[in-house]
């Protein structure tokens, strides 16, 4: 079941910026009421002053909703989102905050503010003939259209969406399927269906003599399959049909089945015990107290329709046909983890079920399904990283999917292409599992099988299936969005790949083992980047890197720590003057950002020859002087600026005269390179050389101021990364370097 990102509560329109949320409650919050209402306090307060990290616009209005505090008081609070009133799919996100309540960040799907009409050109009645049309089994009703605005791939769309409630063309599944349809032009946009299929004592099918748990009724002495333990979950048979649900009953003896499908208690066994072991996991492994986090148990149906092949989560129960000819019910382990584990993506992050938001969320359910089983600990059925190899739906022995190596099913990426998003999510989440089998057990042979590596990536060394599993779950709890997925071109930071890496720097540390096998393991599945823990060539006289070493206060930078090893440290001029760390804005990562009169002292660097590296942008179009390194000692005009902010980069002086190259846009990210051998200025951008230019010999460089020329001229942009040798480096070694940045940043 999707998540509907309708606002909760009162909200307020924002005019300029906005200056206050709604809260709704929290259902399923992890954390007590009195520290949810501080979490959510302090992050409202932090959208108020940062409300471009969420592409805040003009008409939007926020509810806040699920609050999570970690130990160290750092808070991760959700919040939906409306425009003009309208509700907007895929315009949830998250606010970070730390101790104390100040901005770190944000985690959204929202690649610029929203900018658009929301009166529709197309009539409702036609929206819901195009919705007719794309359901392909037998219709039941169509619920009244929705006016809303599709934000699920990162910019504004008006469009309608008409619910259509069915059967499937098997004539048994039930389906809702939510049809969106673009509100200006009539053109079908997608689908995606809300209801998510899988393709005492207890003598189950497939775990063996299990120990579940039961309710007494006495009088009459009838033991019932109802589960006080598990916040009463229960277990029902549909007898073959599609609509009342009896929960199952047992006189006199609490001894449920015989092991055998023709025993109508067997599947029951199974399923029962199946939602009480993922029950115990979400609890005992990540605090999670019930589906949906409230201590709930949940329905489990068994005996669904004849001949049904299939089990599906409808959002709030769980339901198992009993396979071909009735004899291979689909009520095994993994089967039940998997398919309650959908519950969980719904209340945690509500990812699209479609394209690759859709695989993550079906991964998610294979990775758990696989942890369930493991945990259970069962002899009969122990985990392997499959899915589905106990109820044989082929015929042929064979599971549904194999995490270790996806394709093996014929149909599942193992390795992430341009392709991936277009395919059916339960194929597209091949490249998710590839990813968590690698990082719990590496590459190559395995106990559970051969892992091949995609595009010739370095070989992977698995951290544990422990580790792997609490920083999958960390992603999807406080950093996933709705719109999520491996490869974002529209908003780079909003990826599993920048999520994981971020949960794995949260609990293991940065560039801990973990937080690198997590990069390696990505780029096992042709998910590439850098996990910004290798370095560029060694010997910098100045490493400055917005993801290491900064020092703030409410957002704002007081130190930049030096990472060369010299302690060309940075430090904050006035508390005014200090600029503001921006986190995810860059590949995921975060960036400095100077606004126009802000600026960092340095400690200073007189190279007489040199090589820098700039990562960061312009922000202006017209600005003549956006200082990147500024005057000091006794040559006060040396600088380092971008100036006419769609072309122009301007060097001087230092007795080196003025260099100006034109190397392009300067408002995109880019890394601007200087290098100085006495005689010659080189200046390239992304590593392409752009101008060479003679000039006389200079005295040495000083420098010691950050993002301004004195207090007269200032940088409005963003600095990701700055590095300065005092030497102008070989060309192999200037490689080295920029490729580092590169592959970092995303760079071109």
């Amino acid at each position: 079941m999707r998540r509907t990102l309708a606002a909760a509560g009162g909200t307020l329109l924002i005019a300029a910026m906005l200056t206050s949320v709604a809260t709704s409650s929290a259902s399923g919050a992890s954390i007590a009421p009195d520290r949810s209402a501080s979490a959510i306090s302090a992050a409202t307060q932090a959208l108020q002053q940062h409300g471009s990290a969420v592409k805040a616009a003009t008409g939007d209005a926020y509810a806040a909703g699920r609050a999570v505090t970690d130990a160290d008081g750092s808070a991760h609070v959700r919040y939906t989102r409306t425009h003009q009133g309208l509700r907007v799919y895929g315009g949830d996100f998250v606010i970070h905050t730390a101790p104390g309540g100040a901005f770190t960040g944000a985690s959204s799907g929202l690649q610029a503010p929203l900018a658009l009409s929301t009166t529709p050109k197309v009539a409702a009645a036609d929206a819901t003939a195009t919705a007719r049309k794309a359901f392909t089994g037998t219709i039941t009703g169509v619920a009244a259209q929705e006016l809303f605005i599709d934000a699920s791939t990162g910019t504004g769309r008006l469009a309608w969406e008409t619910t259509v409630a069915g059967w499937a063309r098997d004539g048994v599944t039930p389906s809702k399927l939510h049809v969106i349809t673009d509100a200006l032009t009539g053109d079908l946009v997608g689908s995606f269906d809300e209801v998510e299929t899988v393709i005492g004592t207890g003598n189950s099918m497939y775990s063996g003599t299990v120990a579940i748990d039961t309710t007494l009724t006495t009088p009459p002495n009838t033991y019932s399959l109802i589960d006080p333990s598990h916040g009463n979950n229960r277990t029902c048979s549909m007898g073959g049909g599609t609509g009342a649900c009896t929960t199952m009953t047992d006189t006199p003896d609490n001894v449920w089945g015989n092991g055998l499908p023709s025993n109508p208690q067997t599947a029951g066994v199974d399923a029962h015990f199946g939602s009480a072991k993922t029950y115990d996991y979400f609890k005992n492994v990540h605090g999670r107290c019930g589906i949906f986090g409230a201590c709930a148990g949940v329905t489990s149906r068994v005996h669904y329709s004849t001949n049904y092949v299939n089990a599906f989560w409808d959002g709030t129960q769980m339901t198992y046909g009993d396979g071909s000819g009735n004899v291979k019910p689909l009520t095994s382990l993994d089967v039940a983890g998997h398919e309650m584990s959908h519950g969980v993506t719904e209340a945690l992050a509500g990812l699209v079920y479609s394209g690759e938001s859709g695989g993550l969320n079906e991964a998610t359910s294979d990775i758990f399904g696989n942890m369930v089983e493991f945990y259970a600990g069962v002899a009969a059925d122990p985990g392997d990283y499959n899915v589905g190899e106990k109820i044989d739906i082929f015929g042929t022995g064979q599971p549904l999917r194999y995490m270790y190596n996806p394709p093996l099913d014929g149909s599942s990426h193992g390795c992430w292409s341009t392709s991936t998003n277009s395919v059916d999510v339960h194929y597209s989440s091949g490249v998710g599992n590839h990813f968590f089998f690698n990082l719990a057990n590496g590459t190559g042979a395995t106990p559970y099988g051969t892992s091949p590596i995609c595009a010739g990536a370095p070989a992977v060394v698995g951290i544990g299936r422990n580790k792997a599993e609490n920083i999958w779950y960390r992603a999807l709890d406080v950093y996933f969005t709705s719109t999520t997925k491996y490869i974002n071109t529209a908003t780079p930071a909003n990826t599993a790949r920048a999520y994981t890496l971020q949960a794995a720097k949260d609990l293991y540390g940065n560039c801990s083992v973990e937080h690198k096998a997590v990069n390696a393991a990505w780029a096992a599945v042709n998910v590439p980047g850098s996990d910004g823990c290798s370095g560029p060539v060694a010997g910098s006289l100045l490493w400055l890197r917005a993801d290491l070493g900064v020092t703030t206060s409410a957002g704002k930078v007081s130190a930049w720590a030096d990472q060369s090893g010299t302690a060309h440290h940075a430090t904050m001029v006035t508390a005014a003057r200090q600029p503001t760390l921006v986190t995810g804005a860059l590949n995921g990562l975060p960036v400095v950002r100077f606004g126009g009169a802000q600026s960092l002292n340095l400690a200073n660097i007189a190279p007489t020859a040199f090589t820098i590296f700039v990562v960061g942008k312009n922000s202006l179009a017209a600005e003549s002087f956006s200082m990147i390194l500024g005057p000091g000692g006794s040559n006060p005009n040396n600088q380092l600026r971008w100036e006419n902010g769609t072309q122009a980069l301007v060097y001087g002086s230092n007795g080196l005269g003025t260099t100006t190259a034109t190397i392009g846009n300067t408002r995109v990210y880019h890394d601007l390179i200087i290098r100085y051998d006495g005689a010659t200025i080189r200046v390239y951008r992304d590593n392409a050389l752009i101008s060479s230019t003679a000039v006389s010999g200079a005295s040495a460089w000083n420098i010691n101021q950050i993002g301004a020329y004195y207090s007269s001229y200032f940088m409005t942009g963003d600095l990701a990364e700055i590095v300065a040798y005092s030497s102008a480096l070989s060309d192999a070694d200037r490689t080295t370097t920029a490729n580092y940045l590169k592959t970092k940043y995303a760079l071109p």
